[in-house]
């Protein structure tokens, strides 16, 4: 999926020039824990979030530098600064001015890349420097929301062996593992998993492969681990 079918195209923002006080109103209100900064032209110049008001004056939080060896190490432009941070109502002075975006054509793996990356909760959307967009984790989470709902209504296989191949395929895709290692028998809808695994983590990742095939009702372990420092055999648990 791209960023351009799950972006929320409706975007709360603020200007540099915006008192913090309407921009902390517009968060509240519209229960958003960011806002993107655009300047009179529609180009994306910063990002206010609610990170960039942990210090601060009003709420005591402030950065302190106690002792003078502290000032001297920082040097007196880093607690100038921070007084700005502290002290200062309008957003130009608070936002963070180097902002991580993506285009409406990438797909979601960058959009997520990004918000791992930089420890970010959300990402704009930028096509030729302008603001059309922007990608929350809750726009992520509408995601996966339509696509359970999704997979919930889907046909189950025709037959028994249409789930063992439709599971074949799964651990296939996975690619953690050897489906020919693996004997998978299903009756029923009741799948079967059978013999050697090398690391107790592929049960768990077998067992969900089965879970959500369509059609499969039940799922049975009768896996063994072989624990390659002592060669001993461990069963399901």
């Amino acid at each position: 999926m791209r960023a351009a079918d799950v972006m929320t195209r409706a975007v709360m923002t603020a200007t540099p020039t915006m008192t913090l006080m309407d921009a902390v109103r517009t968060m509240l209100d519209y229960r958003v824990s960011g806002l993107p900064v655009v300047n009179e032209a529609g180009d994306l110049v910063g990002m206010l979030t609610e990170g960039d008001l942990l210090h601060r004056a009003e709420a005591g939080t402030e950065s302190r530098h106690t002792s003078r060896f502290a000032a001297f190490l920082l040097g007196p432009g880093k607690t100038a600064a921070d007084y700005v941070h502290a002290h200062s109502r309008v957003v130009g002075d608070l936002m963070t001015h180097k902002v991580f975006s993506a285009g409406p054509e990438d797909g979601l793996d960058r959009v997520v890349g990004i918000m791992e990356a930089h420890k970010v909760r959300r990402v704009p959307i930028v096509e030729r420097h302008k603001l059309v967009g922007i990608v929350s984790r809750s726009d992520l989470l509408r995601v996966v929301m339509r696509r359970l709902a999704e997979e919930a209504v889907t046909p189950a296989p025709g037959d028994d062996k249409a789930i063992a191949d439709q599971v074949r395929a799964e651990i296939k895709h996975g690619n953690w593992l050897a489906a020919d290692n693996i004997s998978i028998v299903v009756h029923d809808g009741k799948v079967t998993l059978d013999g050697t695994i090398f690391d107790d983590r592929m049960r768990a990742a077998l067992r969900v492969a089965a879970q959500n095939t369509p059609g499969v009702r039940e799922v049975e372990d009768k896996l063994v681990t072989l624990d390659s420092m002592t060669a001993l055999y461990y069963p399901v648990p």
